[in-house]
């Protein structure tokens, strides 16, 4: 379009008024996107499309006015455009300058991204195109808070040769009330955001603290943003408590990560409805698996149990069920209790608190397989041959009766000690419990076979005193009962994504991509140190990472080795896309077994009704919902690691200048973490502290090394340290060496003494 329709509505007579409606109309119908605008609305309005072609053909900034008279919009319609208008800044499409006329973002060649602060004061522009993070200095981050969505502009490069930005315009703000400690300094009051990548404090006016004392842990609402030439502002509206009150560190992260913590009215209306009990009007279209000795075997501390389990032989081979909790039965979609189940996207468990997806009535009670009594569950049973191949599976609804609730310890001691007073207790089901284990070690073999990563790693498990405080950290190991329900939970999870895809449900998949070509060239790097060889070039497979970790498991530096493989991955999430879960060597998998626990799940269940019944399922955008429940996933993530951080210091703090024996855990610029062996916790001996020396980071090799002395600090090096600082608000341990390796690896000489006098 190269003319510029422009109408003009000054005292017009009736007939003139037609004509220009006439021409506002055909104007319209040159909008490409007119058809979608009229069915969505009475009157279509000029199309976001349409209105930014306009702009871009007028070849500058127009004002407000102007543009009303070029897209020919009547008055009674200038609200509405107003409104759109307003959208569209939000979405950075459109700004307006210094004089209030209306300019293209693209045109203005301006970047658009998110805020990524720094606890150090500065912080870089995450763009949303991708492409290098941009630097943004102390200055820029005045105007922003983490998490704010601005249009900034490309200054230059900075001092470390980063691309520079300077913000523009902020588009959205992303905090409206944060948690954090309040202090007081001359008299003036301010809450230090917990959250650290938030360095600005938020100044707290007289009479907005809520008789807050000094120290104590705050909810604040920012009344005003923070700008260039001001601080942000905000009143107290919740005050939590003291520091170290017991579960002060849980309320903490809840709010620091935004974790939805409280069921709303209408949720808790909707459960409280329901019955307690599994209703025999719910039976009909369902197959009657009461009499099936179906049993539950989860950890110590567990009160949702999402799956039963029950194998017997058929010929050479195995018919297995796997029962799972039908969550869909009684959570509707769009429904109360589904809209926070997907606002939450999982349940969230830190230690000694749950904070579940859906309300406990529904979790603990009604959708929980409890022993003893009857459940709806959509059963997934299969055949499986001696080789461990699935053949042929079925999805049904059922109703089920668990016949008994195991640990993973006591089906453990079962197994090993069939004489054992546990397993006599239990000799009814020991039966089934054995032919469960002869399953497992068939699926064992079948992984192998397949090639699937098993990388040993150490989990830990925080035992408490009567008064909450950590007692100690133990390890806890994953037993063959553990790997048994893993591997029988693997199975289903296929079958529900090879049953999806053959009927052409779409659905969302457990993905996992092999590495990056950049962590892949890093990794051969790094193993070329050590005269190992990673398989499948340029492309491998997950095979060849497994042949790799069983070459080098007896090795006296197979952590190290392992840890590196590891974080050459990417993190598992969740999409529509199938690409296949590149460490369990599927081409196809999503998670359908803990619908209790995982939204994700939900929705896979409610996908493979909707087939049964001859439907397709669409709870709407897939790759919206897949990108949401990965994002609440690594939400639920961090917390727990907060939380983990935060007892771990707490427990640290009457063990300053004790020593201990540790592993190098993490090697950067700055230093090198240790964990410490028997307490599994982690600290930093910073760089500093390694000698006189001066000491250059090598991130391909994971080490330090000194320029004068050579002496090297590796990933996976042994080390004594000596606690001397932990920070419970910042949740930081700090360390010093005590005997560390010389340039050759061994201990110094110097190091053994110092160790041996400070003990």
């Amino acid at each position: 379009m190269s003319t510029k329709p422009t109408v003009r509505f000054k005292s017009l007579t009736k007939t003139k008024r037609g004509r220009v409606s006439q021409a506002r109309s055909k104007l319209r119908e040159l909008d490409p996107y007119y058809k979608r605008e009229r069915s969505k609305y009475h009157e279509a309005l000029p199309s976001r499309e349409f209105i930014l072609q306009i702009l871009a053909e007028q070849g500058v900034p127009l004002s407000v006015e102007n543009l009303v008279h070029t897209l020919g919009v009547a008055g009674h319609e200038s609200a509405l455009l107003q409104r759109r208008l307003r959208a569209m800044e939000r979405d950075g499409q459109i700004m307006r300058n210094r004089k209030g006329a209306i300019c293209v973002v693209d045109k203005l060649d301006l970047i658009k991204g998110t805020v990524q602060g720094h606890p150090d004061g500065f912080g870089f522009l995450i763009p949303d195109e991708g492409g290098p993070d941009m630097f943004l200095g102390p200055k820029e981050m005045q105007k922003v808070l983490h998490g704010d969505r601005v249009m900034a502009r490309e200054i230059g490069t900075d001092r470390r040769g980063r691309p520079e930005a300077s913000i523009v315009e902020v588009l959205t703000r992303a905090n409206q009330r944060l948690v954090g400690r309040l202090h007081t300094e001359h008299g003036i009051q301010f809450v230090e955001a917990e959250n650290k990548r938030i360095s600005q404090d938020i100044l707290v006016p007289q009479g907005e603290s809520q008789a807050a004392k000094t120290g104590q842990v705050v909810m604040v609402e920012i009344i005003e943003q923070p700008s260039k030439h001001a601080q942000p502002v905000g009143r107290i509206i919740e005050v939590l408590g003291n520091y170290a009150d017991p579960g002060m560190e849980i309320e903490i992260a809840l709010r620091k990560h935004d974790l939805p913590y409280v069921f709303p009215p209408d949720a808790e209306k909707l459960a409280k409805h329901l019955p307690r009990e599994v209703m025999e009007k719910d039976y009909p279209g369902r197959q009657d698996l009461r009499a099936l000795p179906l049993v539950t075997i989860d950890g110590e501390t567990a009160k949702d149990f999402d799956d039963a389990v029950y194998c017997e032989a058929q010929g050479r081979g195995f018919k297995l069920f796997v029962a799972i909790a039908d969550v869909s039965h009684y959570v509707k979609s769009g429904d109360a209790l589904d809209r926070e189940a997907l606002q939450r996207g999982n349940s969230v468990y830190f230690p000694r608190r749950v904070i579940p997806m859906l309300p406990e009535a529904l979790s603990n009670g009604l959708c929980s397989l409890n022993p003893k009594v009857a459940r709806l569950a959509m059963v997934c049973e299969m055949q499986i041959a001696a080789d461990g191949e699935i053949g042929e599976y079925r999805f049904y609804p059922a109703v089920t009766l668990s016949q008994a609730r195991f640990t993973y310890t006591a089906v453990a001691e079962m197994l090993e000690h069939p004489q054992g007073d546990t397993a006599q207790r239990c000799h009814r089901l020991l039966p089934h419990i054995n032919m469960l284990y002869t399953l497992y070690k068939v699926l064992a073999k079948a992984r192998e076979k397949r090639g699937a990563i098993d990388f040993e790693t150490i989990e830990t498990q925080m035992i408490f005193d009567e008064h909450g405080k950590i007692e100690r950290i133990i390890p806890v190991k994953r037993n063959d009962a553990y790997r048994l329900i893993e591997e029988c939970m693997l199975a289903a999870n296929v079958c529900a994504s090879d049953f999806l895809k053959s009927h052409g449900q779409r659905t969302l998949y457990r993905v996992h991509e092999g590495p990056t070509p950049e962590k892949l060239e890093a990794l051969h790097g790094f193993l070329r140190e050590f005269a190992l060889h990673l398989g499948g070039g340029d492309n491998p497979h997950a095979k060849d990472y497994a042949r790799l970790l069983s070459t080098i498991r007896d090795r006296h530096d197979a952590q190290l080795l392992q840890t590196v493989m590891l974080r050459s991955l990417q993190q598992a999430m969740y999409s529509p896309d199938n690409v296949g879960h590149f460490g369990l060597a599927y081409e196809s998998y999503t998670h359908f077994t803990s619908p209790i626990r995982r939204y994700p799940d939900l929705l896979v269940h409610r996908a493979i009704k909707a087939v049964l019944q001859g439907k397709t399922y669409n709870p709407g955008d897939w790759k919206q919902l897949g990108i949401h429940c990965s994002l609440t996933e690594r939400r639920a993530d961090d917390a727990t690691r907060d939380v983990e951080a935060w007892l771990k210091c707490y427990y640290m703090q009457d063990k300053i200048n004790e020593c201990f024996d540790g592993t190098v855990s993490g090697v950067t610029g700055f230093g090198i973490f240790v964990a410490l062996d028997d307490i599994y916790i982690e600290g930093l001996v910073h760089i500093s502290d390694l000698g006189s020396d001066y000491f250059h980071f090598n991130a391909q090799k994971h080490l330090l090394q000194g320029e004068r002395t050579g002496r090297r600090f590796r990933l996976g090096d042994r080390v004594q340290i000596r606690v001397v600082r932990v920070d419970l608000q910042s949740t930081k341990i700090d360390f010093v060496l005590e005997a560390a390796p010389d340039a050759s690896g061994k201990k110094s000489r110097q190091a053994k003494k110092a160790s041996t006098h400070t003990r």
